[in-house]
């Protein structure tokens, strides 16, 4: 050991020796099986380890074995909400129009729960296509955020951690950049704050995702036509002095720092910071969600090239993160209903393409029983945070037939620059 890490050496600051007491402060508490060989392992250096240290030691080692699996949470949501039979319109039609839901950290179990909740029924499931995606990034097998953003947006494996540039680097254009040179509109709407890892993979481009001003200071150049979501602390009072809200303006965007603004601003470019930080849960912010989404498909789909946008619902993610049951449901059925108002709309817009998906699952949870009938389930969280099972893909309208199989999460970049491509050409019947 280097001088001063042992009790027998005096410390480097000023030569003082280490305390006889102070020999069992090193190492914290809360380092499982650890601790107690660390003592046992003090126990041969020096005489001393009481009796009452060795049985503290052997009782935790025993530990482990006797602690309870995670506690079951159970919810029950009182009010379900109907879902009516969305017809799809025919899939051979040429894609006008790309809308791609991304529920953050939501995996099959997560909508499970969802689905029993409310009754057994769901929006999503109007979707006819399923397939599955597989989410590791480029040097991890259980990606983050910004990685599998970066991998739908861009069509690129990257690093951890990184927003739209690649392992080498380099910047990389999104889908709202390929929709935009195309000549249709581009979007983006999420429930958390806008420098965060999915919404930044589409209108940013940094290698740290924890750059929260530097990512907001990419928006002025952001090629999306319509923006929502939270994070309003980082556009004002910066470190760099700028002002991105004004930037936003000079750059011909109508700016609204609140839903309620945002109601009566006219079509054309717009960007809504609702919130300082994170958009609150759906039992605060009500039905905010669901309403953007249909602002912003009224105010794109009036270029008549068509339109991109990604919507995310962001905080499910947290919630699961958090391992808070009641605040993930409500997060997961604003989800499911605001799907149901996309896929409405592109039910009556032949052309239209709807694929949601998720860039990976959060919290391991199990869905452990409940009453379908009660709309009640309990569950149970195995982490707070990410894990490497592949999630889910539902598709739904025009060109969805190509989003069956199991693939990388790049390929949905892929399927719809591929579906954009084929349509560019071809007028909607």
């Amino acid at each position: 050991r280097p001088p001063g890490t042992d009790p027998g050496h005096p410390a480097k600051t000023g030569g003082r020796q280490i305390s006889p007491f102070e020999r069992f402060m090193p190492v914290p508490f809360g380092t499982g099986i650890f601790f107690p060989l660390y003592l046992f392992r003090r126990r041969r250096e020096s005489d001393c380890m009481t009796s009452p240290l060795r049985l503290l030691a052997f009782a935790l080692l025993l530990a482990p074995s006797l602690l309870p699996a995670a506690e079951n949470q159970r919810f029950t949501l009182e009010r379900p909400y109907p879902v009516a039979e969305i017809p799809e319109p025919d899939r051979s039609l040429p894609v006008t129009n790309v809308i791609l839901m991304i529920g953050d950290g939501m995996g099959i179990h997560h909508l499970s729960a969802a689905w029993a909740a409310n009754r057994g029924r769901l929006f999503i499931e109007n979707c006819p296509v399923t397939g599955i995606s597989k989410t590791w990034c480029a040097d991890k097998l259980v990606t983050d955020s910004a990685a599998a953003g970066t991998a739908m947006a861009t069509g690129t494996k990257t690093l951890y951690h990184r927003v739209a540039v690649c392992p080498k680097g380099n910047r990389l254009d999104s889908l709202v950049d390929k929709a935009a040179d195309m000549g249709k509109s581009t979007g983006v709407i999420a429930t958390c704050e806008l420098n965060d890892a999915t919404p930044a993979s589409f209108c940013a481009n940094n290698e740290k995702r924890s750059d929260a001003y530097g990512i907001i200071g990419d928006y002025p150049r952001s090629r999306a036509d319509f923006i929502f979501g939270g994070g309003g602390k980082y556009f004002t009072q910066r470190p760099d002095g700028r002002d991105i809200f004004q930037e936003m303006q000079a750059q011909g965007y109508r700016v609204a720092r609140s839903w309620e603004k945002a109601g009566a601003l006219p079509s054309g470019k717009t960007l809504v910071v609702a919130a300082p930080g994170n958009l609150p849960p759906p039992s605060k912010r009500g039905d905010v969600f669901r309403q953007a989404a249909v602002k912003a498909l009224d105010t794109l789909s009036r270029n008549p090239n068509g339109f991109f946008l990604m919507i995310e619902g962001s905080n499910i993610d947290k919630a699961a993160h958090s391992n808070n049951l009641e605040e993930m449901m409500e997060e997961l059925l604003d989800f499911d209903r605001t799907a149901g108002a996309v896929l409405d709309w592109a039910s009556k817009h032949p052309g239209t393409l709807v694929v949601i998906t998720a860039d990976h699952n959060t919290g391991a949870f199990a869905l452990t029983g409940g009453s379908r009938e009660q709309g009640e389930i309990t569950g149970r969280f195995g982490s707070g945070s990410h894990d490497g099972v592949a999630v889910p893909v539902y598709a739904f309208g025009a060109g969805s037939g190509d989003f069956t199989g199991i693939y990388e999460n790049t390929d949905i970049f892929n399927k719809i620059m591929n579906a954009l491509k084929k349509g560019a050409d071809k007028p909607v019947r």
